[in-house]
């Protein structure tokens, strides 16, 4: 299987305060991350790494074989989608003029652009992977969090990348909100079988059930990874959440409570 990200011994040092220490981490084609952990673990700052935002202290980082600290970030961003919940947008465009502003990643159309018939038909087919079809025409104020969130998804797979991140994507979002948005995920993951996609989030409930490997971080380091039934564990997750938890699997999602103690 096709290498698409490769983390190595990453550590990231802010003001003389590590934020992640000795983190490894490969990612392959058609591979589902999640990467867990509480507030403060630096999962936030692990994923932006992955997407060529910022640069490790020390250790490599190659995305799609391409080695961070040789290449021109910007273009490498471009071959990445990356998922921000909180997009900037402050015009009233219709979702199908966000979602087209993806091949251009810019937060408007810029002047003078015309996106190409290819471009509007592949909008149109990931608006309706999306679940957002009969939104298509529905301006941005007036959408809700989730589905603002599946556009950002829509925006974000335009110029067809190889890996897709998202930042805690159903942060905010009400009970049908988040499970249209795990349905979404999981279409996009039957409909395009070699897109890595690398998710973060401290909620186990949030994970598709297409979600292959985990890595669980604790206090900017690693805890386990690997596939996701030898990860996600009631002792290791346990350990990393500090709590003493059961955790159940039923048809792919997960559900976590804490263990009562005798």
């Amino acid at each position: 299987m096709t290498q698409v990200l490769q983390a190595h011994d990453v550590h990231i040092v802010r003001d003389g305060n590590r934020i992640l220490q000795d983190v490894s981490l490969t990612v392959r084609a058609g591979e589902h991350w999640a990467l867990l952990g509480a507030n403060g673990a630096g999962k936030t700052t692990l994923l932006s790494l992955l997407g060529a935002l910022v640069h490790p202290t020390h250790g490599t980082v190659e995305v799609l074989g391409r080695r961070l600290g040789t290449v021109d970030l910007r273009e490498l961003r471009s071959y990445v989608g990356h998922v921000n919940p909180r997009h900037p947008l402050r015009s009233p465009l219709r979702v199908r003029d966000v979602v087209l502003t993806g091949p251009t990643n810019s937060v408007e159309r810029p002047p003078h652009w015309t996106p190409t018939p290819d471009q509007e038909r592949r909008a149109d087919e990931l608006i309706a992977t999306l679940g957002l079809a009969d939104r298509r025409d529905a301006r941005w104020p007036t959408l809700s969090q989730g589905e603002r969130g599946r556009a950002l998804i829509a925006r974000a797979l335009m110029p067809e990348p190889r890996l897709l991140l998202l930042d805690e994507p159903a942060t905010g979002l009400d009970l049908p909100g988040r499970e249209h948005l795990l349905d979404a995920l999981d279409t996009l993951r039957r409909e395009h079988p070699a897109l890595a996609t690398v998710l973060v989030t401290h909620h186990l409930e949030e994970l598709p059930a297409g979600t292959t490997h985990a890595l669980l971080l604790r206090d900017g380091r690693e805890l386990a990874q690997g596939p996701v039934d030898d990860v996600l564990t009631d002792d290791r997750v346990g350990k990393c959440f500090d709590l003493p938890l059961t955790l159940e699997r039923r048809d792919g999602r997960w559900s976590v409570r804490i263990r009562r103690r005798a």
